[in-house]
């Protein structure tokens, strides 16, 4: 009987017998009904896809794959690996849910970036702020349309910045329930940049103005380098605090690259230091791509809306570019417009090829890097924003 009783135990502690949830007598739905009974198989799928695109056609696979073993690991049935004492669940509750791995994150972009191009033509911010546009368009969206709170359509509308640890770092405040589906959307996006942005670029551009050519950027010193940022995280700390924790460890990664006195910092910035918390970060944010969590209605009006407010943030960088050139007796390629989303620098070799698509001897890069950078302080001050609005 004790052996019987024992086996049946055993039986009982396996995946294949917890795979398939009972039914639930309070779902109605016949869809919603077979979300819930099969939906860890579905989501076992769907993260072996995600795995697929980051392994075999190289999405973001940095962060793609880990978010995607994250995601297989949280649906194994029984052991619960993305509870609160979990593995999974320690690690996001240390980085993510306190905010440290995307600020860690920044850390690294920022010992990376090179603010050069944007402080020798620094009118080109006026296209990294035009393209935030997308995130507030998306969060109206959200919240007019879909029927979003004002805290999920933020966390919705942040991902038309083109930014994943902005997008993680704003949606662990305002709607942690969303992060899986707003991470996914968000590093998706970001990683089909060559393929969204073309067709909308040359949409909203003449030929004409795609063959426009740009004086060479003059040499900015090492001077410029150190105080510009600083000056930029003076006037954050006056008029908008809540963007000071992702600004600041921008700047900080920055400012270790430029004074040129703290190499090794800034090395382990770039390399070890962002790749250990990319593993972490990656894992955790696997951690939310639970069936009970991603496979819902929302999660589809997420997607949805995330590549609205992604193709409204390239439009709005080009269409500024176009009004700017009203203005301006040097003209400015459009093209470089697109590059105000912070998809860096992703956005700017879009632009790059784009241009040379049109006129051969049409280097753009490094000026599409202006926007770009721009693009990235953009949307930390757009979180800012949003965190001052919807919290």
């Amino acid at each position: 009987m004790q052996i019987a009783e024992g086996l049946m135990n055993l039986w009982h502690s396996t995946g294949i017998f917890n795979m398939i949830s009972p039914a639930d007598p309070t779902i109605t739905s016949p869809v919603e009904q077979f979300l819930h009974q099969f939906g860890h198989p579905i989501m076992l799928v769907i993260c072996l896809f995600l795995m697929w695109l980051g392994i075999k056609k190289q999405f973001e696979p940095l962060l793609l794959v880990p978010i995607a073993f994250g995601g297989f690991l949280s649906n194994i049935p029984v052991c619960d690996i993305a509870g609160p004492h979990g593995f999974l669940g320690i690690i996001y509750e240390a980085g993510i849910h306190q905010g440290l791995f995307p600020l860690i994150i920044f850390m690294g972009v920022g010992a990376m970036t090179d603010f050069g191009p944007l402080i020798a033509n620094p009118k080109t911010a006026l296209l990294g702020g035009a393209a935030q546009f997308g995130i507030f368009g998306a969060l109206l969206l959200a919240l007019c349309v879909f029927g979003f709170t004002l805290p999920q359509s933020g966390a919705i509308g942040i991902i038309g910045g083109a930014d994943g640890p902005t997008s993680i770092f704003v949606t662990s405040k305002l709607a942690p329930e969303l992060l899986g589906a707003i991470a996914v959307a968000a590093y998706s996006y970001m990683a089909l940049v060559p393929v969204i942005q073309p067709p909308i670029m040359k949409l909203c551009t003449t030929e004409a103005e795609r063959k426009i050519e740009m004086k060479q950027l003059r040499e900015v010193s090492k001077r410029e380098k150190i105080v510009f940022p600083l000056m930029v995280l003076t006037l954050c700390i006056f008029l908008l605090p809540d963007a000071c924790p992702l600004l600041g460890a921008l700047v900080f990664g920055n400012l270790a690259k430029e004074c040129g006195v703290v190499e090794r910092l800034s090395d382990t910035m770039q390399n070890a230091l962002i790749n250990i918390v990319t593993i972490f970060l990656g894992l955790s944010v696997g951690s939310k791509l639970s069936a009970e969590q991603f496979l819902t209605i929302q999660t589809l009006f997420i997607l949805v809306l995330g590549i609205v407010a992604f193709s409204l943030a390239t439009a709005a960088g080009v269409i500024m570019a176009k009004i700017m050139n009203l203005f301006s007796k040097e003209k400015i390629n459009p093209l470089i417009g697109s590059a105000g989303v912070s998809a860096v620098p992703m956005a700017a070799r879009v632009s790059n090829k784009v241009g040379l698509e049109y006129n051969n001897q049409n280097f753009l890069l490094m000026h599409a890097m202006g926007p770009n950078v721009s693009g990235v302080i953009g949307s930390a001050v757009a979180a800012g924003v949003l965190l001052a609005l919807c919290h």
